[in-house]
């Protein structure tokens, strides 16, 4: 049996773009709180993992903006890849999506400061739309996981409604001191209990699960802002 050697594995990692930026961001985490999401953070994930300089302009060339909106796919597909584990069919509608919210925040609970600077970069006006393309992919991603077929209007008022759930839980949870993060449960568990009297006070909504149009409608219609 051939074994492929460090050379070989190098090789590989440094022809699969995703798998670089992949190895080369989570590597750079740790630097991101000290020296900010920028392409000294990236040189010296690419250092730890055995790379240059180099291979982390070439991962990142647009720097900062770059790492950030990888790293903002790459922890939808890590969340989407939890919850498809998980067997939500059993679960109430609002279990499944306090699932995918707390699965998204607990990945990421190790890198908390680099997630407030991210943000941070985010709330600039300049990025306005990519903080809004990224939180409606992550809440299109939750109410995916969680079985959403619908087809009406319905598909992009929820979405709506669970981008503020979870953009309010995000902050809540960057400056949560509890044990385990159970204040920011609590507080997510609240947030859901209230989104799901919508429906009921309004008449509007029959059920909490159910055409999309363009994203750019969506956008627009329910202000998404990040």
């Amino acid at each position: 049996m051939n074994k492929t050697s460090p050379e070989d594995d190098k090789a590989t990692l440094l022809n699969d773009p995703g798998v670089l930026r992949d190895v080369i961001l989570d590597a750079a985490m740790d630097h991101i709180p000290f020296d900010g999401w920028t392409r000294e953070a990236a040189i010296r994930g690419a250092e730890d993992a055995g790379l240059d300089a180099a291979a982390a302009m070439r991962a990142f060339p647009g720097g900062q903006r770059d790492m950030i909106a990888w790293h903002l796919r790459q922890a939808d597909r890590r969340m989407a890849g939890a919850l498809a584990d998980m067997d939500l069919a059993s679960m109430k509608i609002r279990e499944r999506i306090a699932a995918g919210v707390r699965t998204r925040l607990e990945q990421n609970a190790p890198h908390r400061e680099a997630i407030r600077k991210a943000l941070a970069f985010l709330a600039l006006p300049q990025n306005a739309p990519m903080a809004a393309q990224a939180l409606y992919r992550t809440v299109d991603e939750m109410w995916y996981a969680a079985g959403d077929t619908a087809t009406d209007w319905n598909f992009y008022s929820k979405r709506g409604l669970l981008a503020g759930v979870y953009s309010s839980t995000v902050l809540f949870w960057l400056n949560d001191k509890s044990d385990g993060f159970a204040d920011t449960w609590a507080f997510l568990d609240r947030r859901i209990a209230n989104v799901m009297q919508i429906p009921k006070l309004t008449g509007q909504l029959s059920t909490v699960l159910s055409f999309p149009f363009r994203r750019a409608k969506a956008l627009k219609e329910y202000g998404l802002r990040g």
